[in-house]
């Protein structure tokens, strides 16, 4: 039996010196880029481009992203971005990536971005016509797929949670009218630098210590629109805290109206700037850390809990 197979289409994108972390790393909110370029060359490809959706009237809006970072890119390599339709269901639309580096033909990372189809006047949901469902999956698509995994759940935030206010900037939002989704990990990352500062572990200090924290693993979750001069609250904090891994959590929210606009979870790991072989977290950052780390004991997740 041949089972049907999906469209798979390949984007190439050369990296820029711009895209890069003081680390020599491609910036994590850049592999966000490649791969929402990648989806609208994809559909442009298969006879859906920007214009044809807007002379539908419909519109996708990116509603999850989950990326794991197998390895990193640096300035001037050459990255081949893979991606297909892994799935349909009634207003969803489940895309699938995987990065590569040109030159070695290694992965660098993987990912999925759960994208909602609404009408573009109304901003409702709307089915997913079976013209264009044919168009991606031309052998026709399956009777029924995989169940996706949910988006993973974070503990309450404790007492020490670090909070960083800020207004939506005009760059930062896209011919949509809004914060564009790659916009919400810079967020975090901002947060996230800040916090580590308030904390006494900047990374200054974690340099001197010969370690760094490098991402793993990224969840998104987008669930209401951020608009340009929006006041937005980001609040960090930390949990599933093991030897020489932490789970970092964040919340997105709109002061005015109390709106949750997105969550973020950031599986990082501590690990040496050099070699980049995973380091135990210092005691001493344990400790300096503990009013922002949230227990979850029924779960079994404790600080310093091995792995």
């Amino acid at each position: 039996m041949i089972l049907p197979m999906p469209h798979v289409h390949t984007s190439t994108f050369k990296v820029r010196f711009y895209e890069c972390d003081p680390y020599g790393h491609v910036n994590n909110a850049n592999y966000l880029r490649y791969m929402q370029e990648a989806a609208f060359e994809a559909s442009a490809a298969a006879g859906y481009d920007l214009r044809r959706y807007a002379q539908m009237g419909r519109v996708w809006y990116a509603h999850a992203t989950d990326i794991e970072y197998v390895r990193p890119v640096q300035y001037g390599d050459t990255v081949e971005v893979k991606t297909w339709v892994a799935d349909f269901r009634r207003v969803t639309s489940r895309r699938a990536y995987e990065l590569y580096s040109a030159a070695t033909g290694a992965l660098v990372a993987r990912a999925t971005t759960d994208w909602a189809f609404l009408d573009a006047a109304t901003q409702k949901p709307i089915p997913i016509p079976d013209e264009l469902i044919h168009t991606f999956w031309p052998e026709g698509a399956p009777a029924s797929f995989a169940p996706r995994e949910r988006f993973p759940s974070a503990p309450p935030a404790p007492e020490g949670a670090y909070r960083l206010r800020k207004r939506v900037q005009w760059r930062e939002c896209d011919s949509a009218g809004h914060v564009n989704n790659a916009v919400y990990a810079e967020w975090a990352e901002e947060c996230g630098m800040q916090c580590i500062a308030h904390y006494r572990w900047p990374v200054t200090r974690m340099a001197e210590a010969g370690i760094g924290i490098f991402y793993r693993r990224m969840w998104i979750e987008y669930l209401r629109p951020a608009l340009f001069d929006d006041e937005i609250e980001i609040t960090a904090w930390l949990s599933q805290v093991k030897r020489a891994t932490a789970m970092r959590h964040f919340s997105v929210t709109r002061p005015a109206d109390g709106a949750l606009l997105a969550r973020i979870n950031i599986l990082g790991v501590c690990a040496d700037v050099r070699s980049g072989a995973p380091r135990r977290i210092p005691s001493e950052m344990l400790d300096d850390f503990a009013p922002n780390i949230a227990h979850c004991q029924a779960n079994g997740h404790e600080r310093g809990e091995e792995r």
